[in-house]
């Protein structure tokens, strides 16, 4: 029988020493294996060699999303893949979305920051290769003075679905250059909300628990570039 071990805290720390069994003989050891709950704001300096996903545009606004390592091959253990839809694009970092070096990045291109950091149009998926069930996390907003992430969830209404764990510690960065000012919020860290581990499990067809509830999930960067 296959097992998971279960639990991530917020911080980021892995407690999955103790597997468990799941119904059903699935074997989702590594599922959700670093999943602690992360997504910020900031650049993130991915190595052309190894990212295999679009670059930002120059005098493109631009949010980048990393998963934190070991949440890809644990998900693609238990059926469940990373993509995106619509404007934004995704690739891999490492050998496989299910090698243990697996890291999957989003570039979601920013619609509008007046306000809050929007990104209509983008859409971030979790489906689940084994009985066809998706999760869509529509036009995401990240209001970084509240410190949360909103999105559609799938053709329902908009909810917070991560929170950013250490958004009073971020402070951003300007840089002027050729007549462009970029503004950079790096390193955010973004943690599943409140709720939004349980509505993942039902909706993906997962074993209960399978995912924590708070769990790490990605460091995401936001760069915001304007003419001076």
């Amino acid at each position: 029988m296959r097992h998971i071990a279960p639990s991530v805290n917020v911080e980021g720390r892995n407690d999955f020493a103790k597997p468990h069994h799941l119904t059903g003989g699935v074997n989702v050891r590594r599922l959700l294996t670093g999943l602690a709950a992360t997504v910020a704001a900031g650049a993130l300096a991915l190595a052309p060699q190894t990212a295999l996903a679009d670059a930002s545009k120059p005098g493109q606004s631009m949010t980048h999303i990393k998963t934190v390592p070991g949440i890809a091959p644990a998900l693609e253990s238990a059926g469940v893949i990373l993509y995106s839809k619509g404007a934004a694009t995704s690739g891999v970092i490492g050998t496989s979305p299910g090698s243990p070096d697996g890291q999957v990045v989003f570039h979601v291109p920013i619609t509008s920051s007046k306000g809050n950091v929007k990104h209509a149009g983008s859409t971030l998926a979790l489906f689940n290769t084994t009985n066809d069930q998706q999760v869509e996390l529509r036009n995401p907003v990240i209001d970084l003075k509240a410190g949360v992430v909103r999105a559609a969830v799938g053709t329902g209404a908009v909810a917070t679905v991560f929170t950013i764990t250490n958004a009073k510690s971020l402070k951003p960065t300007v840089k002027k250059e050729n007549g462009i000012r970029t503004t950079t919020y790096t390193g955010a860290r973004l943690a599943l909300a409140p709720g939004v581990a349980g509505l993942l499990v039902t909706a993906l067809g997962l074993p209960s628990g399978a995912i924590a509830d708070g769990a790490a999930f990605a460091i995401a960067d936001v760069t915001l570039q304007s003419a001076r």
